[in-house]
């Protein structure tokens, strides 16, 4: 399936800088994969204001931050990407471990909010994040990407 040069732009924005447009298009689904997940998961941890279930996705956004790739590209990379036939994704760029550190922060506030009784301040933390999340793995416009992008002068 072709994928419009709007979207490659903005998946571009996320640090694909190295890769073609036909590579961009093969990889858009598998690069949306962990934000879906991890905006479904989140919309159920934060309006509930599950805090083991907060905990997690903050080990999960952490782990994005350390590892070579999202804990869940690897979930991605070795098993979804063969039932669907499509190439395994790269290694996640500093603009996407960027986000990772930008999620984990939000988490980390979210929890010690709702920890404290502070319920309100968490619903609107947390459904920032939850926009953020959603609005990348539906649009792929990946708010913490640009903001990595204009911090250090990044062109997409």
């Amino acid at each position: 399936m072709k994928t419009s040069s709007s979207r490659i732009k903005r998946i571009r924005a996320q640090g694909y800088f190295q890769c073609s447009d036909m590579e961009i298009s093969e990889l858009a689904f598998g690069n949306r994969f962990a934000y879906i997940l991890c905006s479904i998961i989140l919309i159920f941890g934060v309006i509930t204001a599950n805090l083991p279930i907060l905990s997690t996705m903050l080990t999960i956004a952490f782990l994005g931050v350390v590892l070579p790739n999202h804990p869940f590209d690897y979930l991605y990379n070795y098993t979804l990407r063969n039932v669907i036939e499509s190439p395994k994704l790269p290694p996640r760029s500093k603009q996407l471990k960027f986000a990772c550190r930008i999620a984990t922060l939000f988490l980390i506030a979210t929890i010690l909010l709702f920890y404290f009784g502070y319920a309100t301040a968490g619903y609107i933390v947390g459904a920032l994040l939850i926009s953020s999340a959603v609005l990348v793995s539906s649009t792929d416009i990946c708010i913490p990407s640009i903001v990595y992008n204009t911090i250090y002068k990044i062109k997409s």
